[in-house]
């Protein structure tokens, strides 16, 4: 399937789930819980007061070589959404994309999705636990701080 498929199919609209696509075009989903959508509000409400001269996005998608990826909180600058508008799924990663890791998450495939997003032109990736812990990683690798104006996300409890 291509993503547009995906946005078309109305047995699709309401399901409980975020999908994404992998790379043969098969949809992949992850159960949705409430507290991973209050933790994202959360996310998306601080990252506006913190870096408010950018674009905040709940469930992103993104084109990547693995298919369509789907980031829980990203922050896009304005040349970025100059760039790309509303296009869905982006044609590349915005600057920040962050992911919250919930129980159902392998490591393997968290690793999987920071290497993709930051493939795909991110300048950084957060991984963000549901106890507020922050991993932070550019495509140099894990980093101890953001090379964004922010500090790591309050706590999420």
């Amino acid at each position: 399937m291509e993503w547009a498929e995906v946005l078309a199919d109305p047995c699709l609209k309401d399901l409980p789930y975020k999908i994404e696509l992998d790379h043969y075009g098969r949809i992949v989903m992850s159960p949705a819980s409430n507290r991973h959508g209050r933790i994202q509000g959360l996310l998306a409400h601080w990252l506006r007061q913190a870096m408010p001269d950018g674009v905040i996005v709940n469930a992103c998608s993104i084109d990547t070589p693995a298919g369509v990826k789907v980031a829980d909180v990203v922050w896009a600058s304005p040349d970025f959404v100059r760039r790309h508008g509303d296009a869905t799924p982006f044609p590349q990663g915005p600057e920040l994309c962050i992911e919250i890791v919930s129980p159902s998450n392998r490591t393997a495939e968290m690793a999987e999705k920071v290497a993709l997003y930051l493939g795909a032109g991110a300048r950084e990736v957060w991984l963000v636990a549901e106890d507020g812990g922050t991993a932070i990683h550019g495509p140099e690798g894990p980093r101890t701080a953001s090379v964004f104006p922010i500090a790591r996300p309050p706590t999420l409890a």
